[in-house]
């Protein structure tokens, strides 16, 4: 059995692992939904919109409480609540798989979304104290266990659901089992940690001196970048199946390994953000990240089979790389709300997709699947707003005193 213990190396690199594996576990367990909605689609004769909507419940629940969860737990953190957050994705789960009505939908929707508000805020602050000051490390790890498992979901969907039905979700319940056990020894090391660091000197800190209105600017610019970032994800998500099935005539089966293997694009590209970030700047990161993957969204809607599974590998890599830099820059703007911030842009980055979602599914209904494609092309766009990011390792720095081991 995996074992934490309470280490004076500078990097926890188990409970990172830990950390890692389940977030594979959860997301895995959260893209099922999307990955099933051909099944669903044709089960309960929904259309577009409908589709939209089971995507924004889904992820509008988990936007709405994720700032919130964030706020509490940095006031008061809870080790054990990742464990407990991920019960309810297994609740989620199981009403999906004897789901009979597009209600039940929504209602599994919902508590998968519960499940997700609860795990990523207080995980990502565990990661961050677990970084040893590798920050952009710590999270790009975290972050590719997620989408390593996001990219899973739709591969599970092709080989398991499709054949054996929509009650074969249940099956699932053994990962959602399996994250648990994980997460309550993380959960220990958690507390065992807070223990020690209570006995710690205080440490100092830099911090970037930048006034506080110049702080909020900077942060709606992150978070208009996660706008741009999810929306065109919300695009592939949810609508990239139809798109191939449509356009090219591909099977259900066939479109869900095209959907893996952009999310296992995705994935590597969130593992390589975060280290390039730690060493050349998260400014670049982000700026070559978003505006980067422009001329690559302008091809795909015009490409053949073959090259629109090249573009959406590059677009992957090259889209993903940037949330990392994100999250870990908007930290270092906020230093001690490492919760709120995380629960911020999940919970945002959760809530554009999910809107986006409706929207795009609404746009398809009326205008076609591959005018989504053609408009969304153009989000990348809005990278010309990194312009406009400080260099942090500019910035005149100011030293605060913390307690040891804060985040």
């Amino acid at each position: 059995m995996l074992r934490f213990s309470v280490s004076r190396r500078p990097t926890a690199y188990a409970v990172l692992a830990g950390l890692s594996v389940s977030h594979l576990l959860n997301d895995a367990l959260q893209s099922l939904l999307p990955a099933i909605y051909p099944i669903v689609k044709t089960t309960f004769g929904l259309g577009f919109w409908q589709i939209g909507l089971i995507t924004l419940v889904n992820q509008m629940t988990a936007s709405i409480l994720q700032p919130v969860v964030g706020l509490a737990t940095d006031r008061r953190p809870q080790p054990y609540s990742l464990a407990a957050g991920m019960g309810v994705t297994l609740a989620g789960l199981i009403v999906l798989s004897l789901a009979d009505r597009f209600a039940w939908l929504l209602v599994a929707a919902a508590l998968v979304g519960i499940g997700s508000a609860v795990f990523h805020p207080e995980s990502s602050r565990i990661a961050r104290i677990a970084s040893g000051g590798r920050h952009g490390f710590a999270q790009s790890l975290f972050q590719t266990g997620g989408n390593l498992g996001s990219s899973l979901g739709p591969l599970f969907a092709a080989l398991i659901v499709v054949r054996r039905g929509q009650r074969s979700i249940a099956w699932f319940s053994i990962l959602a089992i399996a994250a648990i056990v994980i997460l309550t020894m993380v959960g220990r090391w958690y507390v065992a940690h807070r223990r020690a660091m209570r006995s710690a000197p205080a440490v100092h800190t830099a911090h970037h001196g930048l006034p506080r209105r110049e702080v909020r600017r900077v942060v709606a610019i992150l978070l208009a970048l996660i706008f741009s970032k999810y929306i065109y994800l919300a695009s592939i998500g949810s609508y990239y199946t139809f798109f191939l099935i449509e356009r090219f005539g591909v099977s259900v089966q066939s479109a869900q390994v095209h959907l893996f293997v952009f999310l296992g694009a995705v994935a590597a590209g969130t593992f390589i953000g975060g280290p390039i970030g730690d060493r050349f700047g998260r400014k670049i990161v982000i700026w070559g990240s978003i505006l980067g993957v422009l001329p690559f969204t302008l091809l795909l809607p015009y490409a053949s089979l073959f090259w629109t599974t090249v573009l959406s590998v590059v677009i992957g890599v090259i889209l993903a790389s940037a949330f990392s830099a994100i999250l870990v820059f908007a930290q270092e703007l906020l230093p001690g709300r490492v919760g709120l911030v995380a629960g911020l842009f999940f919970g945002f980055a959760f809530g554009v997709g999910g809107l986006g979602a409706a929207a795009l599914g609404r746009l398809a209904d009326v205008a076609g699947i591959a005018f989504v494609y053609r408009a969304c092309a153009f989000l990348p766009l809005i990278g010309l707003l990194a312009a406009w990011l400080p260099d942090l390792s500019a910035t005149p720095a100011v030293r605060t005193q913390t307690a040891g081991g804060a985040a």
